[in-house]
């Protein structure tokens, strides 16, 4: 290859020229995605996956109807029966960033500042926690220790007595708990947020931090692919002596990790900079359960008969009925062992090799089963069933008719395009065309848009999950995924940065004397 030496010079001097950059960046950008491996790995996780489940019962219950009507409740978001810690309970949700409302089902008396005490509940059930609550917060905005990444508000912030300052973040509608943290993972963050985002820099100035962070990052992808051409342009008989050899060999394995995390990273930041910060979670308009008349307690034996009920809920059908939906429990043996619903742990770490309670947490399998549907005016049975209400709830948040519906499934699983942050499952997933352009995720037990994928943003949260985040490692399971990942950082930091830095000062100090 004639061009070969003069290949070599070329990438050789660019190499060289961009090590200082790159090796810093390599250092900044390197600690603090390892900062995150290890609040992943380490920090406060789950006791507990499947949320709490008991068996609807609404046999001697008094009227919904009578109930709603008695608190004044002629129009609400969303009407379910939830499990409580001694008993099941009716949940009203009036409007989306109030407290809810609790009533018991035997005498409809309302229970006052129930939602608090549903969170320690819920709280206490996923984390295993017996210490006293310290502070309990309804907390409607998202902020630095829970961002808007987790998805759901509002929600109950529990923390816990204790130096380690354990808090529990918990929605109480899906009865789930949004996230959990304590003393190390919030220092964990803080590292994260200043060193990997940037978050520290004004919002006027955010062109700058974008423009700043993309040329530091982008030193990192040129100092990648120059290294590429010189092991290509460059061949060696045999292995040189000392730390250029280790960095040369180190090279080869370490040059297509650290471009595509660089390269990844920097598609990631540009579409966040176009992106508003947002939740797209949305919850229908108000249900008129005042037409709820049709009194189900009175006939629920045989309503329920041979049907094992995991949940309640009131719904409004396309013409703007009121339904109640009865989700039923998953048949015996349909849970994949060892693979659950999740939300969260106590303040310690899990042991290090329990990977399918870790891979629980993201994973997720819905605790319930299919769905059947009752007229709440007139009791008879509503035949459209799942499918057809979630169009519906398609049309009411996309404003397109079904004839842009380009495809259409449940999703019982989370993954890539539909994540363990958003903690609803199933959800129905419906792929819009023209003139929508995107996929929308609802959930038909209360009515909920869970999630909105433009088009356009799908390209790069597949880059981002698969090649900066590595999911396609997803086989080996979490905690080995990220233990992979932090070695390849590690080695990254060590032969890369920390080499490559200490060859650019013996460099530079060749340099002077000549210079004279």
């Amino acid at each position: 290859m004639a061009n070969r030496p003069r290949l070599a010079r070329w990438s050789m001097s660019k190499h060289q020229w961009l090590a200082l950059i790159g090796g810093i960046s390599l250092f900044i950008w390197g600690l603090s995605g390892l900062a995150h491996i290890v609040m992943v790995l380490f920090g406060p996780q789950q006791a507990e996956f499947m949320p709490p489940m008991r068996t609807v019962d609404m046999a001697g219950a008094a009227p919904v109807e009578q109930v709603l009507a008695s608190a004044g409740i002629g129009k609400a978001r969303a009407v379910k029966v939830v499990v409580g810690e001694d008993r099941n309970l009716l949940q009203v949700t009036e409007t989306p960033q109030t407290p809810r409302r609790y009533f018991r089902l035997d005498d409809g008396a309302e229970l006052k500042g129930q939602d608090a005490r549903q969170a320690e509940f819920i709280a206490r059930h996923y984390l295993k926690e017996r210490r006293a609550v310290a502070e309990i917060v309804h907390q409607t905005q998202f902020d630095a220790d829970y961002p808007w990444v987790n998805r759901l508000l509002p929600v109950w912030r529990v923390r816990f007595a204790g130096d380690d300052r354990l808090t529990a973040y918990v929605h109480t509608e899906t009865g789930s708990l949004a996230a959990v943290n304590n003393l190390t993972k919030t220092r964990l963050q803080t590292v994260f947020r200043w060193l990997h985002s940037w978050e520290w820099v004004p919002p006027q100035l955010e062109w700058l931090r974008v423009m700043v962070i993309t040329a530091m990052v982008g030193s990192l992808a040129a100092l990648a692919v120059t290294g590429i051409l010189l092991l290509v342009a460059i061949r060696r008989g045999k292995r040189l002596a000392g730390s250029k050899g280790w960095h040369r060999m180190m090279g080869y394995v370490l040059a297509l990790p650290l471009l595509m995390f660089s390269v990844s990273g920097i598609i990631h930041l540009v579409q966040a900079a176009f992106e508003r910060p947002t939740s797209q979670m949305r919850m229908s308009p108000p249900v008129d359960v005042a037409q709820a008349r049709y009194p189900i307690e009175r006939d629920w034996a045989e309503v329920a008969a041979g049907l094992d009920v995991a949940g309640l809920s009131l719904v409004e059908a396309p013409d703007g009925r009121p339904l109640y939906r009865l989700g039923l429990a998953q048949p015996k043996g349909a849970m994949p062992k060892g693979e659950h619903d999740h939300s969260a742990h106590a303040g310690h770490a899990m042991p290090m090799g329990d990977t399918a309670i870790r891979n629980a947490r993201f994973d997720g399998v819905t605790p319930t089963g299919p769905a059947l549907y009752i007229d709440a005016a007139t009791g008879r049975p509503w035949a459209d069933g799942d499918k057809a209400l979630a169009k519906a709830l398609g049309r009411r948040f996309s404003g397109a008719p079904d004839s842009a519906i380009t495809g259409m499934e449940i999703v019982t699983r989370f993954g890539p395009d539909y994540d363990f942050r958003n903690k609803r499952l199933p959800v129905w997933r419906i792929d819009y065309g023209t003139p929508v352009n995107a996929t929308l995720f609802v959930d038909t037990a209360t009515g909920v848009l869970a999630d909105r994928t433009e088009n356009w943003q799908k390209p790069e949260r597949y880059i981002f999950s698969f090649i900066h985040k590595w999911n396609f490692l997803f086989p080996i399971g979490r905690v080995g995924l990220n233990i992979v990942v932090g070695v390849f950082v590690v080695l990254l930091l060590g032969f890369m940065a920390g080499i490559g830095l200490v060859l650019d000062r013996r460099r530079r100090r060749h340099q002077k004397p000549l210079a004279r």
